[in-house]
C-alpha cells in the first residue's frame, strides 16, 4: 500500500471513529417530558420528591414499547406550551384536553383520557351548576381548560375570576373561603376534595366531553407516530387498563 493509499484509509478511519458515536448518540437521545407535578393523581411528587401519577406511568409505558428514553421535568402548567413551543422539552403529558385552540400551534397524540370539567364548593353551597357561579367568585388553574370555559360564561376580563398555578391552590383558595367555588378537570378535582374536608363536587351535565392528549411541536410526525403505536399497544396488552385501576380504583371502560 502506497503513502496516498494508506493517508486515504486513516482519514476513513478517523472520520468514522467521529461518525459513529454521532450517530449512536443520536439513536440514544433522551427525550424531555414536561409535566406539572401539582395534579394528582395525574402527576405529583411523592415523598421522595419523584414525580408520580397516572400521566407518569402511562408515557413510561408508551417509551417503553417504542423504545424511547424518558427524563420528566416538573413544569408548572402555566408555562408548559412556551417550554414546548421554545424546544426546552419534547412533549406534553399534564392533563391536556385537546381543543381546537391549541390544534392550531400543537400537534396532539390520539386521546388518552376520556375528562370532563367539575366544579368543587363548599359542603353547605347551594351551588349546582356553573350558571349559579354568576356573580360569585371562582378559582382556575390560569391557561386550563376551566379557565376558558369560566372566560365565555363570565367575561374574560371578570373580577370574579381568580386564576392560580396550580390545582392544589385553587382548593386551598376554596377551602379557606376566599372563593365560592373552583373548576378544573373531573379527575383531579374529585381527587383533591377527597383529601380535603368540607367540601364537595357538582356536576353539570352542561360541560362537553373531553379528552386528554400528549402534546407536541406542531410538525413533528415521527414523534407522533411512535407516541400514538405506543399508546395503541399499552391499550391492546392490557397495560393501560392495569395503570388506570392504579390511580383510579376502578376498572377501565372505554367510551
Amino acid at each position: 500500500m502506497n503513502k496516498r493509499s494508506f493517508s486515504r484509509v486513516l482519514l476513513g478511519a478517523v472520520a468514522g471513529a467521529f461518525l459513529l458515536p454521532a450517530a449512536a448518540l443520536a439513536q440514544a437521545k433522551t427525550l424531555v417530558v414536561a409535566s406539572s407535578a401539582t395534579y394528582a393523581p395525574f402527576a405529583f411528587e411523592n415523598k421522595d420528591k419523584q414525580i408520580v401519577g397516572f400521566d407518569i406511568d402511562i408515557i413510561n409505558a408508551i417509551a417503553k414499547k417504542q423504545g424511547l428514553a424518558l427524563r420528566i421535568v416538573n413544569t408548572p402548567f402555566s408555562s408548559i406550551f412556551a417550554s414546548l413551543g421554545n424546544g426546552d422539552v419534547d412533549l406534553v403529558i399534564s392533563g391536556v384536553t385537546i381543543n381546537d385552540k391549541r390544534k392550531q400551534s400543537y400537534d396532539f397524540s390520539d386521546p388518552y383520557f376520556d375528562a370532563r370539567q367539575l366544579i368543587a364548593v363548599a359542603q353547605g353551597s347551594s351551588i349546582a351548576s356553573l350558571k349559579d357561579i354568576a356573580g360569585k367568585k371562582v378559582a382556575v388553574v390560569s391557561g386550563s381548560t376551566a379557565d376558558d370555559v369560566s372566560s365565555r360564561e363570565f367575561g374574560k376580563a371578570s373580577p370574579n375570576i381568580r386564576r392560580f398555578e396550580s390545582t392544589p391552590l385553587i382548593i386551598s383558595e376554596l377551602a379557606s373561603g376566599g372563593v365560592d367555588a373552583a373548576i378544573g378537570d373531573n379527575g383531579v378535582i374529585a381527587y383533591r376534595v377527597s383529601q380535603t374536608q368540607g367540601l364537595k363536587t357538582v356536576e353539570d351535565p352542561h360541560f362537553p366531553k373531553e379528552y386528554f392528549g400528549i402534546v407536541l411541536r406542531k410538525g413533528d410526525k415521527e414523534l407522533r407516530d411512535k407516541v400514538n403505536a405506543g399508546l395503541a399497544a399499552i391499550k391492546a396488552d392490557g397495560s393501560y387498563g392495569a395503570i388506570y385501576k392504579k390511580w383510579f380504583h376502578q376498572e377501565y371502560a372505554p367510551q
